[in-house]
C-alpha cells in the first residue's frame, strides 16, 4: 500500500510525491542512492512546530484549566521521544520508511529516534502538502485518547518528568552523580546532583541514593517549570 493510500483510508485526501515521501526518507538512504536527493530532517524541523503548537492548544483547552506548569509537563510527555516513537507504531508508519542497508540491519527500523524523528517529519509534511485538518486527523487518533488519562500523567514521578521536559526540547539525557554523603555508615544521607551537559539542574538529599536523585529531580524540575 502506498502512503497515499494509506492516507485516504484514514479520510485524508492528499496528493503523491513530493513532501509525503520525503517525510519517510532517512539520511542513511540519501548516503546510498544517488538518486535520492532529500532527507526527512527539514520537514522534521517543521513537524516538531506543528505538533508543539497542536498540543499547547489542546493543553490550553482541558478542563479544569491546567496551570502552566501542569502544561508544560504534560506537553513534554506527550512529545517525548518515546511517546513519538509508539505514535508512529500505533500507525504502523514504519513500513513506509526508506533506510540504507546498513541501518536497516541494526534494527533501524524500530529505533526510537528514527520513529520518532519520521513522526514529526510526516506532520510537516502532512501540513505544508495535505492540511491543518489532516494533521488534527493523524494526531486526534493516537494523542487525544491520552488527554483521557491527564492525572496519571501528572502522577509520573519527578526523574521521569524531568526527562520528559529536557527530551523535549532537546533529546538529552540528565545524569545523576552523588557528591557528599554525611552521617554514619549504617544510615548515611547522600547528596545528589542532576546534570545536563556539566550543568548543575538540581540538588537533592535522601537516606537512599533513590530518594536523593528523586529530590535532586524535583528541585531541578521545579525551576524549570516556574
Amino acid at each position: 500500500m502506498s502512503v497515499t493510500a494509506y492516507l485516504k483510508k484514514m479520510g485524508i485526501e492528499c496528493q503523491s510525491g513530493g513532501y509525503i515521501e520525503q517525510a519517510f526518507i532517512h539520511t542513511s538512504f540519501v548516503n546510498e542512492n544517488k538518486n535520492a536527493k532529500n532527507d526527512n530532517e527539514r520537514l522534521e524541523f517543521m513537524g516538531d512546530a506543528v505538533l508543539q503548537q497542536w498540543v499547547s492548544h489542546q493543553l490550553f483547552l482541558v478542563k479544569p484549566n491546567l496551570s502552566e506548569g501542569q502544561m508544560t509537563t504534560l506537553r513534554a510527555h506527550l512529545v517525548n521521544e518515546s511517546s513519538l516513537a509508539n505514535y508512529a507504531r500505533q500507525l504502523d508508519l514504519a513500513r513506509f520508511l526508506k533506510l540504507g542497508v546498513g541501518e536497516e540491519k541494526t534494527g533501524g527500523r524500530d529505533r526510537e529516534s528514527n520513529l520518532a524523528n519520521m513522526f514529526e517529519a510526516f506532520l510537516g509534511a502532512l501540513f505544508l502538502q495535505c492540511s491543518s485538518k489532516a494533521v488534527d486527523i493523524i494526531l486526534h487518533q493516537v494523542i487525544t485518547p491520552q488527554l483521557q488519562n491527564v492525572e496519571n500523567i501528572k502522577n509520573t514521578d519527578f526523574k521521569t518528568r524531568l526527562q520528559e521536559v529536557v527530551q523535549s526540547d532537546a533529546r538529552k539525557t540528565v545524569v545523576y552523580e552523588v557528591v557528599r554523603m554525611v552521617g554514619p555508615s549504617n544510615k548515611p544521607e547522600f547528596e545528589v546532583v542532576v546534570k545536563l551537559d556539566e550543568i548543575i539542574l538540581g540538588r537533592g538529599r535522601g537516606l537512599s541514593k533513590k530518594k536523593a536523585e528523586q529530590e535532586a529531580a524535583k528541585n531541578a524540575f521545579d525551576k524549570m517549570v516556574r
